[in-house]
């Protein structure tokens, strides 16, 4: 469904596999109505994407799997390993998932100041980086003149596996920060106190309140 998308800056799978990996490394939760314009591209509404009856509400519930997935990776795995996509040769080059990952950033750029602005902390974008201008029409702006090789290029992939996972465990607290500060919002404290510890959460999570937020501690 993304590959019949016209609009030249709609993403692929892999860009979206990056996009979505940075969104979910935010230190904010970024709402699905800030990032499905930049799925599809900003130059067309979704209902024009996909005019097809039923074809809308598939494209959503793929998409939102797919961001499941992207975090429930984050969860169980070691380090995220990002989705490339393969060529004729069935060779990986990483390039679409570093351009949708900075894409993610930038959604949210002010949030990240704190890995952006420290000298070593960006050291974690420079794999991401490296990838997203290989192929720069500016020559200042690639990594190296000469073409990545593929020992190189596998290198690059494992330090942007490795960065992203960092980068994820580096925001958990911002995350869980921001999380407790929407269920406040969203909850006042003098309803919460009403809520019986084995009725269900006010955050709806589907859990019981003693199991979610009635037995979270937040520093």
């Amino acid at each position: 469904m993304l590959d019949q998308l016209e609009d030249e800056e709609a993403m692929d799978l892999e860009e979206l596999d990056g996009f979505f990996a940075a969104l979910a490394c935010c230190p904010e939760l970024v709402m699905p109505s800030k990032y499905l314009p930049l799925i599809v591209g900003p130059n067309v509404a979704l209902e024009e994407a996909f005019p097809i009856e039923g074809a809308l509400r598939l494209f959503l519930e793929l998409v939102l799997h797919h961001w499941n997935e992207v975090v429930k990776s984050f969860g169980t795995e070691d380090f995220f390993i990002p989705l490339l996509l393969e060529d004729e040769e069935g060779k990986t080059y990483g390039n679409s998932w570093a351009i949708g990952f900075m894409r993610g950033v930038a959604l949210r750029d002010d949030t990240w100041r704190e890995l952006l602005d420290d000298e070593d902390d960006f050291a974690r974008f420079i794999p991401i980086l490296a990838l997203v201008h290989e192929h720069d029409p500016d020559p200042n702006m690639r990594p190296q003149k000469e073409p990545v090789t593929e020992d190189q290029r596998e290198h690059l992939l494992a330090g942007v596996a490795e960065a992203v996972t960092d980068m994820y465990r580096y925001f958990a607290p911002h995350r869980q920060r921001a999380a407790e500060v929407a269920r406040q919002q969203a909850w006042p404290k003098e309803n919460r106190a009403k809520i019986g510890r084995n009725d269900p959460c006010y955050c709806g999570s589907g859990k019981k309140y003693k199991k979610c937020c009635g037995g979270a501690k937040v520093n």
